[in-house]
């Protein structure tokens, strides 16, 4: 960025509410001065943006092309300002004209191009990469509706549409340029060429082009600014007037339709045909688009595609991605010429894989005949990988259909994407070390066992300039008196927190701080909800994605145990605590929904019951994403992080959390582990049983919940009010379903199979200790203070040197502002 000047920004702001809406500063809609800030914001990075892609362009350095199909990257206004250090003097420029800038930043949409984790994940370590000076892209899809707007009717979770694209989208830039066709279905014809190899002739397809819009991923003060491709799709041919008058109205515009359902939604409901092949589409659209960019851009300066490996690396960010293996082969054969081995050699080079999943059934598949009819030449090319593969297996293990059984790329009528990945990856990596090991001795046993070198642990991590230095920035003031300034590319700088721990002086400012986080909490949950929250109560939080392995429903039936105390004893000593809970559930996710509905009754209830004189409240904050999330962290007291032990590959909500000093009740799972070597057991709270014992209990198929619930009268009362209408308005089968989940136990379906009756009673022991402990405002402050001293390990710029160092290779790139 050049030189900030106060007088041309100001200038440009005016003359783009002028040029844009025919309005002057005074007549200008809040959304209006967004739009016309923002574009200002995009002109100050625009100069090192086109300087990051000269010295790319000129230097030619290895690059990291990052395919992912989420990218939950947040509102972009106030996070590129800190990036380029120019949030201050920004805004006092706005101020100057009477403008603020957090209310203008309110006006942002957060970008609908992920949900979870895995989609902050791959947004944390774009932000890395800038800030670190990586060469690097980040590649997905121009979702027009992202996954949904959640709307929390009656307490029913309803999907709208996330219209994040309505008044245009100030950060992006449409590409035309960079433009690829994508084909589905069809068939594969062979031919004979004079040299006795084959063509490979696809035939009678359904086409659409891929067109790139660009949004820069500013790096921190360094003027490196990244870049995320995300895909739309267009039609080949927009209207076939020929079709529409031979009377063939549907085929006149199936192509343009086809275009428009690939990015229209983010996981499309997969539980019919059509969903599943929306999704398989989605995949091979934005993974064939971004192989092609990829390779033109390599051509430009070299005429062998040997060397690919030394410029191109391809990270595959879980199984969704994994069709790139195949499509990489395509490319180098069909288009390239080149023999399968040469391909084969470059291929398996040039990709590499992140699991985040442990569990089995989460392992993405396809069924064959799906897959051959929407990829026909793709499924030839899966189908060889598959028989060499095969037979390599044999060879390695004679005789054993157990090595095949488990390793086969196609087996049992289904595409088997993590396989497929395994085989051809040269990196398979975990993101805990905890989820590493179970993959190794687990889950991935076979083929650790075959490939050991090809496995290998990168923790995850998150970015401290947006959860810190964005989202809480009274903390970021405090960090920043007692450590010094650094800790923005350096978080183990927080370290020198530890010897102000124990300070007074310390522990009262930061408690302030935590104080002024919850008031602005509670304002936007009154807003929001209409819910008064008591800011010197416990504030307990639980937001993530909403999946039975995440706990809520424990979580909640927690809440009700204590409401029950609370009923039964009005007068016990009991300390307020806020339960905030905040999640989207998968539209086709029942159970999930269903526990939405509950977490609201039970805030129904309890809320509005005067006779517990608000020690208790309950509160769902709705379409939790990344710009709520933001002020959530900062405000938290305790952060629930109760995954079952051995499901969670890692977690990175519950590093925001630490970054900003709340403290951690948890199972021993994830990243969990490793946050409890850093900060001490006496600064967590852990509870439940390890991941052992929960492998042992599945692996020999002797856990039985209905003896908790027969022997343990807590587990009994509250179990039986999910069906005796206590929340539920007399209706006793509006929770039957989360009934029967602790207590039907069937061989493809077992009972309470995420042990959340198992590990109840030591959540509720646990739970009070934590009770306890806040009564001591000195030990919390300093256990609070230790959270924030001992997070530095959790920085996605950590997690992201270690890819750079054992898998991708990079060369940080210099760029200097005496290019323009």
């Amino acid at each position: 960025m050049k030189a900030f000047n106060k007088k041309i920004f100001i200038k440009q702001i005016s003359d783009n509410v002028k040029n844009m809406y025919r309005k002057n500063l005074e007549e200008a809609s809040q959304e209006e001065l967004f739009q016309a800030v923002a574009d200002a914001v995009k002109n100050m990075i625009m100069d090192d943006w086109i300087a990051t892609q000269q010295v790319m362009e000129k230097d030619e350095p290895k690059t990291v092309y990052y395919l992912s199909m989420e990218f939950l990257l947040g509102r972009a206004l106030g996070n590129n300002l800190i990036n380029m250090t120019a949030y201050a003097q920004v805004k006092e420029a706005l101020e100057e004209i009477g403008l603020d800038l957090n209310t203008i930043e309110q006006q942002e949409p957060d970008p609908a191009l992920g949900n979870g984790g895995l989609g902050r994940l791959a947004a944390c370590f774009l932000d890395s990469l800038a800030s670190l000076g990586y060469p690097a892209y980040g590649c997905g899809i121009r979702y027009r509706y992202g996954m949904f707007k959640q709307q929390i009717v009656e307490g029913f979770q309803v999907e709208v549409p996330d219209n994040w694209l309505k008044n245009g989208y100030p950060f992006e830039m449409k590409r035309p340029e960079y433009c690829y066709e994508v084909r589905f279905g069809g068939h594969v014809r062979m031919e004979m060429r004079e040299d006795g190899n084959m063509d490979f002739i696809h035939e009678d397809y359904q086409a659409v082009n891929a067109v790139a819009y660009d949004l820069p991923i500013v790096g921190y003060n360094n003027h490196v600014v990244d870049t995320l491709i995300i895909w739309d799709a267009q039609p080949e041919m927009e209207f076939s007037l020929t079709s529409f008058n031979e009377g063939h109205y549907h085929k006149a515009v199936e192509e343009s339709n086809l275009a428009r359902t690939l990015v229209e939604v983010l996981y499309p409901n997969d539980e019919h045909i059509q969903g599943k092949e929306l999704r398989l589409k989605q995949q091979y659209f934005f993974v064939s688009a971004s192989i092609q960019r990829a390779i033109a851009k390599y051509k430009k300066h070299h005429r062998s595609l040997k060397q690919l490996p030394k410029k191109v690396v391809f990270q595959m960010n879980d199984t969704h991605p994994t069709v790139a293996v195949a499509e990489l082969m395509r490319i180098l054969i069909d288009v390239e010429g080149l023999s399968w081995d040469e391909a084969w050699k470059i291929t398996t080079q040039c990709v590499a894989y992140t699991n985040h999943t442990i569990m089995a059934e989460a392992l993405e598949k396809w069924p064959i005949d799906i897959f051959e009819r929407i990829l026909p030449r793709v499924y030839q090319i899966v189908d060889e990988i598959n028989r060499r593969f095969v037979l390599d297996i044999m060879d390695r293990y004679p005789g054993n259909e157990d090595k095949i059984r488990s390793m086969a790329i196609l087996y049992d009528g289904q595409v088997r994407m993590a396989n497929l990945a395994i085989a051809a990856g040269f990196s398979v990596n975990g993101v805990a070390r905890l989820h590493t090991e179970i993959l190794k001795n687990e889950s991935l046993k076979d083929f650790y066992e075959m490939f050991p070198e090809k496995f290998n642990n990168k923790t995850n991590g998150i970015t401290q300039r947006r959860f810190l230095a964005h989202g809480n920035p009274l903390l970021a003031n405090f960090v920043t008196k007692y450590c010094g300034k650094g800790w923005e590319t350096d978080l183990q700088k927080t370290r020198k927190l530890i010897a102000k721990a124990d300070d007074p002086k310390v522990q009262k400012e930061f408690m302030e701080i935590k104080r002024e986080n919850k008031k602005r909490l509670a304002k936007y949950i009154l807003e929001k909800t209409g819910i008064e929250v008591n800011v010197d109560s416990i504030f307990d939080v639980h937001v993530k994605r909403l999946h039975e392995y995440k706990r809520q429903l424990m979580n909640i039936l927690h809440v009700m145990y204590l409401y029950n105390r609370l009923k039964d004893n009005p007068d016990m000593d009991f300390v307020p605590r806020t339960f905030i809970f905040g999640a989207k559930a998968a539209a086709g996710y029942r159970n999930a929904k269903n526990t939405i509905k509950l977490i609201n009754n039970v805030a129904d209830v309890i809320n509005h019951d005067a006779s517990i004189g608000g020690k208790i409240k309950v509160v769902f904050i709705e379409d939790y994403k990344v710009s709520n999330a933001e002020w959530i962290y900062a405000a938290a007291d305790v952060s629930e992080q109760i995954s079952t032990a051995s499901k969670e590959a890692s977690g990175t909500g519950n590093m925001k959390f630490m970054l900003n000093g709340a403290l951690t009740i948890g199972t021993m799972d994830g990243a969990n582990v490793e946050m409890f070597e850093e900060v001490g057991e006496e600064n967590m709270f852990i509870f439940g049983m390890s991941a052992q014992e929960v492998i042992g209990f599945e692996r020999n198929h002797n856990y039985r919940p209905g003896d908790i619930y027969n022997n343990d009268p807590d587990v009994n009362r509250v179990l039986n009010q999910l069906i005796d209408g206590t929340y539920s308005h007399g209706d006793y089968e509006l929770f039957r379903s989360l009934y029967n989940y602790f207590l039907n136990d069937r061989p493809d379906n077992p009972a309470d199979r995420y042990f959340i009756l198992a590990d109840f009673r030591s959540y509720i022991q646990t739970q009070e200790k934590v009770a306890a402990y806040y009564r001591n405002r000195s030990a919390w402050a300093k256990s609070a203070i230790m959270n924030v001293a001992c997070v530095g390990k959790f920085s996605s710029d950590r997690t992201i040197q270690e890819y750079v160092d054992d898998i991708w290779h990079l060369e940080k790139i210099k760029v200097r502002t005496s290019l323009f």
